[in-house]
C-alpha cells in the first residue's frame, strides 16, 4: 500500500469518527428541540390558565371586599397587590415563548415565528434596530439637503420618497418584531384623535401608555411618503416641492437630535434599573425624557406646527380650480393626522409630568 493511500485512509477514518459524533450530536439536538417545544407549549397553556383563574379570583376579591371586616380587608388588599404584579410577570415570561404574530406581521410575513429565545439575541436585534434608524435618518438628512440646495430633478425626488417609504415600512416591521419580543409598547391609536372631550382624550392617551401613537405615526408616515412618490409632475407639485423638502430636512435633523438625546437618557435609566432593557428610542417626547429636555421641546413643537402648516397649505391648494391630483388632499389629511397625534401626545406627556412634579412636594 502506497504512502499516499495510507494518508488518505487515516484522513477518512478521522472524518468517519467526526461524522459519527456529528450524527450523535444532531440526534441529541433534535431530542432537546422536541423537549423544548413541549416545554414551550406547557408554559403557554399554563400562563393562559393562570390568567383565566386570576380574573376569576379578581372578581371574587371585589365581591368579598364589600362589607368585609378590617382583618379580612387587610388580607384582601395584599391579594389585590399581588394580582396587580402578576400580569407583568406573565409579560416577562411570554417574551421568551413563541406566540402568534399580530395582524400586521401576519399580513407581511405570514405565520413565521419571529420570537427570539435568549436575551443576547433580543438585545442584539434591538441595538441593530437603533443603529439602522440612526443611519437611515442621517442618510435622509443628507439626501434632503442635496435635493433642496443642489439638485432639482424629479428623479432625485423619487429616490428620496422611495427611501422614505422603504424606511418607514421597514421600521414598522422591525418595531412589530421587537414588540413581539418584549419591547414596551402599546396598540396603535386611531379613533381617539376625534374624541370631542379633551380630558377624555388625555385619559385615553395616558391609558394606552402613549407609545402606541409613535407606532401608528410610522404607518401614517409610510402612507404619506408613498402618496408623495405617486404625485405626478406638474405646477402644483413644484409649488409644494421646496416646502416638503425643507420639512424633510428639518424632520431628519430633529430626529437625529432625539436619537442622540433619548439614547443617552435610556442608557442612564437602564443603568439605574429604572427602565426595561428592551425599551426603544421613539420618534416623539416620552415621560422618561423629561430631565434636561428644555432645549428639545421647542424643536418638537415647531416641527408639529410645520406639519399643520403643510396640511393647511395642501388643503388650500386642493381648492384651486387647476387642482386635479387626488394626492394633494390625501397628503394634506396625512399631515393633519400627524400634527394632531404628535401635538396632543406631547402636550399630554408635558401635562402628566407637570402634574406629577407638582404633587411630589405635597406627598412629602
Amino acid at each position: 500500500m502506497s504512502e499516499n493511500l495510507k494518508n488518505i485512509l487515516e484522513e477518512w477514518k478521522g472524518l468517519e469518527e467526526e461524522y459519527q459524533q456529528l450524527q450523535e450530536t444532531h440526534r441529541m439536538y433534535l431530542k432537546k428541540l422536541d423537549e423544548l417545544s413541549k416545554l414551550q407549549s406547557n408554559c403557554s397553556s399554563s400562563i393562559s390558565r393562570q390568567r383565566k383563574r386570576l380574573n376569576e379570583i379578581s372578581q371574587l376579591v371585589k365581591k368579598s371586599s364589600k362589607g368585609s371586616s378590617e382583618e379580612d380587608a387587610k388580607i384582601l388588599d395584599e391579594i389585590k397587590e399581588k394580582i396587580k404584579i402578576r400580569p407583568n410577570a406573565f409579560f416577562q415570561m411570554e417574551a421568551f415563548l413563541p406566540k402568534k404574530n399580530g395582524l400586521y406581521l401576519s399580513l407581511v410575513l405570514g405565520n413565521v415565528n419571529v420570537t427570539l429565545f435568549n436575551k443576547q439575541s433580543k438585545f442584539a436585534y434591538k441595538d441593530e434596530y437603533e443603529k439602522f434608524k440612526l443611519c437611515l435618518t442621517v442618510i435622509l438628512l443628507l439626501f434632503s439637503f442635496i435635493c433642496y440646495f443642489f439638485v432639482s430633478y424629479r428623479f432625485s425626488d423619487v429616490i428620496l420618497n422611495f427611501l422614505l417609504v422603504w424606511y418607514y415600512c421597514t421600521l414598522t416591521i422591525r418595531e412589530s418584531i421587537l414588540i413581539t419580543n418584549g419591547s414596551r409598547s402599546a396598540p396603535p391609536i386611531t379613533i381617539i384623535f376625534f374624541i370631542n372631550c379633551y380630558d377624555l382624550f388625555i385619559k385615553e392617551l395616558v391609558h394606552y401608555r402613549i407609545k402606541g401613537w409613535w407606532v401608528f405615526h410610522h404607518y401614517i408616515s409610510a402612507v404619506l411618503s408613498g402618496v408623495m412618490l405617486t404625485w405626478p409632475e406638474g405646477n402644483l407639485y413644484h409649488i409644494f416641492r421646496n416646502q416638503f423638502l425643507a420639512y424633510s430636512l428639518y424632520q431628519s435633523f430633529v430626529q437625529c437630535l432625539q436619537c442622540y438625546y433619548q439614547s443617552g437618557c435610556l442608557y442612564r435609566l437602564r443603568a439605574l434599573g429604572e427602565r426595561h432593557n428592551m425599551d426603544l428610542t421613539v420618534e416623539g417626547f416620552q415621560s422618561w425624557m423629561w430631565k434636561g429636555l428644555t432645549f428639545l421641546l421647542p424643536f418638537l413643537f415647531f416641527g408639529h406646527f410645520w406639519q399643520l402648516f403643510n396640511g393647511l397649505s395642501l388643503f388650500r391648494m386642493a381648492q384651486l380650480p387647476e387642482c386635479k391630483e387626488w394626492q394633494v388632499s390625501v397628503c394634506g389629511l396625512c399631515f393633519l393626522i400627524l400634527f394632531a397625534g404628535n401635538f396632543f401626545t406631547t402636550v399630554a406627556v408635558v401635562r402628566q409630568k407637570l402634574k406629577t412634579r407638582n404633587q411630589k412636594p405635597k406627598s412629602l
